[in-house]
C-alpha cells in the first residue's frame, strides 16, 4: 500500500444509528471527517429494524464527503461496524427483508424458553458465548418459526459490515469477530456444528458465511466504485466489528487490559491469551477473535449504556449538552437516589442474560431533583460496567471511549466506580482508527501504533469517592438479586 504524503486510509464505522468516516494518513493523524445518521426504526412489540439501503447510502455519503477533503489518493478503504442482529441477503446482496437490529426484541420469549431448557447453556459450553435475544441464533430461529419465507429467500445470514462488503466488492464474508457470537468456537475458529443444531438451525446452516481469514483483502467492484466515487479494485478490509475495533485503535495490547465503550452499547472488553471459561458459570457475554491469532477479547455488552441517558433527557425535558452540568449539581450518591438501568425493552445480555430485566427508580420524594434523578441513573450504569469488568477479568489498564465520555464528570464516575484510571484517546474516532490499523497491516504496511494512539489523556479516580462507590456497588448488587427474582415477560 503506497504512504507517501498524498496517499490516504478511510476508515468507516457503521454504527447502529451514526455512520462515521475519518481520513487517516500515515502517521495516525485524522485529517477529515464526516457523519450522517441511520435510520432506526422502533416498531411495536420491540420490533427494531433497519434498511440496508438506507445504511449503504450513509456510508457513500460520508465516504464520498471526506474523500472530497483531502490531496491526493485514497489507498485504501477498512469498513467496521454494528455487530449482531441478522442481516438477511440474496446473491447479489440485495436484503430479502429490513435488518433485525441487535436491539430487537422479538426474540424474548424464545429466549426464556431455551434458558428454561437448557439451550443458551449447551451453546455457552461449546462456544463460550451466551446468547441474548437480539443475537442472530435467536433471531433466526423465529424467523424460521414465523416468518420462514425470508430464510428461504435468503443466500446468506450474516451482519451489517458483511452486508455492505458483500454490496460493495461482491464477495459474500463475514469477519471472524462478527461470527464469534452465537456458532463459533472462538479455539477452532470455526463453527460449532452441534451448537447450531442444538438452536434447531442444522437446516439452516447453508445460510452462515464461512469467516474470512484475518485481515483478508477484498477489492471494490464496479458498482462499489460507482456508488463510493472511488476507483475500482481499491483495497477494502472487512473488520473486526466496532467492539475489537475500538480495543485496537484505543492502544488495548497487554493482556488483562480493558476497554470501556460507553455508547448506545455499554460494551467492557478485556483482552486475553485464551478463552478460559467456567462452562458451568452465567452463560453470558463472549469471546470474540481478534486478528491475531491466539488473542480473544472477553466481551460483557451490556444493553445499558446512552440510550438509557437519551431517554431520561427526553423524558425530564434535559438537553443533553447539558448532562455535565447537572450531573455536578448532585452529589455521590444522588441525594439517596438508586437505579437499577435495564432500560431495553430486549432486556439484558451481560454479565447476565434476562429478555424480562427492567429498570427500576429508588428513594424518590419531593425533594428529589432532575439532576438527582440523572445522577442515580449514570452512577448505575457504571455500577453496571463494574458487573461487566469484574465477570470479564479487568486486571490492567483501562481505556474508554464512546459518546458517554465526552461527559467529563461522567467519566469521574465511571473511574471513581471502578477504582481506577480511565485512558481516554483524544480522537472520539478509535473504531475507524482500529479497522485502518488492521488494514494497515492487511496490506503490509503497519504502522506505529504507540504513535497512533498516544494523543489521549487520564481521568483519575477521586479517592474520597472510592470508598463510597464500594457500598453503593454493595447495594447496587444487593437490589439486583432481589429484582432478578421479580422479573417476567
Amino acid at each position: 500500500m503506497p504512504t507517501g504524503a498524498g496517499m490516504h486510509v478511510i476508515g468507516v464505522d457503521i454504527g447502529t444509528s451514526l455512520t462515521k468516516a475519518v481520513v487517516f494518513d500515515s502517521a495516525g493523524v485524522s485529517i477529515a471527517q464526516a457523519c450522517t445518521p441511520s435510520d432506526v426504526h422502533h416498531l411495536p412489540g420491540g420490533l427494531v429494524e433497519q434498511d440496508l439501503e438506507q445504511v449503504l447510502g450513509t456510508v457513500a455519503t460520508v465516504v464520498r464527503e471526506v474523500a472530497g477533503q483531502v490531496d491526493g489518493g485514497v489507498a485504501a478503504l477498512a469498513l467496521t461496524g454494528q455487530g449482531d442482529g441478522l442481516w438477511l441477503r440474496d446473491a447479489e446482496g440485495n436484503q430479502v427483508r429490513p435488518a433485525i437490529s441487535w436491539l430487537d426484541g422479538r426474540a424474548n420469549a424464545l429466549l426464556a424458553k431455551w434458558q428454561a431448557g437448557g439451550v443458551t447453556r449447551e451453546v455457552f459450553r461449546r462456544t463460550a458465548s451466551g446468547m441474548f435475544p437480539g443475537c442472530a441464533a435467536a433471531i433466526m430461529s423465529y424467523l424460521d418459526s414465523h416468518e420462514p419465507e425470508s430464510l428461504d429467500r435468503a443466500a446468506v445470514a450474516g451482519y451489517c459490515v458483511d452486508a455492505v462488503v458483500q454490496r460493495l466488492t461482491g464477495e459474500i464474508t463475514v469477519d471472524v469477530s462478527d461470527a464469534s457470537l452465537p456458532f463459533l468456537n472462538p479455539a477452532t475458529r470455526s463453527y460449532d456444528e452441534q451448537a447450531i443444531a442444538a438452536c434447531g438451525l442444522a437446516h439452516r446452516r447453508g445460510l452462515l458465511a464461512e469467516p474470512a481469514r484475518p485481515r483478508t483483502v477484498f477489492r471494490l467492484d464496479t458498482a462499489g466504485a460507482e456508488l463510493l466515487g472511488l476507483p475500482a479494485g481499491l483495497p477494502v478490509t472487512a473488520g473486526p466489528f466496532d467492539l475489537p475495533a475500538c480495543a485496537i485503535g484505543a492502544g488495548v495490547r497487554e493482556p488483562g487490559d480493558g476497554i470501556l465503550t460507553a455508547g448506545t452499547t455499554l460494551a467492557c472488553q478485556v483482552l486475553t491469551g485464551e478463552p478460559t471459561f467456567d462452562p458451568d458459570g452465567e452463560p453470558a457475554g463472549m469471546f470474540l477473535c481478534s486478528p491475531n491469532e491466539g488473542e480473544f477479547l472477553r466481551a460483557m455488552p451490556a444493553m445499558v449504556g446512552t440510550a438509557s441517558i437519551d431517554w431520561a433527557c427526553t423524558l425530564l425535558g434535559i438537553d443533553v449538552e447539558d448532562v455535565g452540568r447537572l450531573l455536578g449539581e448532585s452529589a455521590p450518591g444522588a441525594g439517596g437516589v438508586r437505579a437499577l438501568p435495564f432500560l431495553s425493552t430486549s432486556g439484558e445480555r451481560a454479565p447476565f442474560v434476562d429478555a424480562a430485566a427492567r429498570a427500576q427508580f429508588s428513594g424518590l420524594s419531593l425533594e428529589t431533583s432532575r439532576a438527582d434523578v440523572l445522577r442515580a441513573l449514570c452512577e448505575s450504569v457504571a455500577y453496571a460496567a463494574r458487573h461487566c469488568f469484574e465477570a470479564a477479568g479487568l486486571t490492567g489498564r483501562l481505556y474508554a471511549n464512546g459518546g458517554g465520555v465526552r461527559s467529563a464528570e461522567w467519566t469521574r464516575i465511571f473511574a471513581d466506580v471502578l477504582g481506577r484510571p480511565i485512558v481516554v484517546p483524544g480522537d472520539p474516532g478509535v473504531g475507524a482508527r482500529g479497522a485502518v490499523l488492521v488494514a494497515a497491516e492487511a496490506l503490509g504496511q503497519p504502522f506505529d501504533v504507540d504513535r497512533w494512539v498516544e494523543n489521549s489523556r487520564t481521568v483519575e479516580m477521586r479517592p474520597e469517592n472510592v470508598e463510597f462507590y464500594q457500598q453503593g456497588y454493595a447495594d447496587y448488587q444487593t437490589s439486583l438479586s432481589a429484582a432478578r427474582g421479580l422479573w417476567s415477560l
